[in-house]
């Protein structure tokens, strides 16, 4: 799907968040949380659509920032019927998979209130669940990105 602007991505996101129901990723591995990673380069979209998503489930969108610098940033649902916490992970500045683990990554993902969002899902390695959903963002000029849903 195509983004022409910040609030086409918003809208997206916001439909998204609203249709979201609980998913059990890999029970065999022991995750009972919501996973959903996402996927793009700088400057693609991520935190944009992470915002909006947010605001969907209730929580102000001026609270939710990019925690590039904090690795991760929880939120509490207020209202939801399945999630109790949003978890937004930005794990950009991970060299090793193994530094997702110094925040509890193992309890994050037995806690099936949790929605996380996982940016730059690729440097947590094998501690990413398998068969998790993907959004996948490509920016195509200032204004417009593609939006693909896996």
């Amino acid at each position: 799907m195509i983004s022409r602007s910040i609030k086409d991505t918003s809208s997206i996101a916001a439909e998204f968040a609203r249709g979201l129901e609980p998913r059990l990723n890999d029970r065999e591995e022991g995750v009972l949380a919501t996973v959903i990673a996402l996927h793009g380069d700088l400057g693609s979209g991520k935190t944009t659509f992470t915002k909006a998503f947010a605001a969907a489930l209730g929580i102000p969108e001026e609270e939710v920032t990019s925690p590039t610098f904090v690795i991760e940033k929880r939120f509490d649902i207020h209202g939801s019927a399945f999630f109790k916490r949003l978890i937004h992970i930005d794990a950009y500045r991970l060299e090793r998979p193994e530094e997702i683990e110094r925040l509890g990554w193992k309890q994050t993902l037995a806690d099936k209130a949790n929605l996380v969002l996982v940016e730059w899902p690729e440097n947590i390695g094998s501690a990413m669940p398998q068969n998790v959903p993907t959004i996948s963002f490509t920016f195509i000029d200032e204004n417009t990105r593609e939006i693909v849903f896996n």
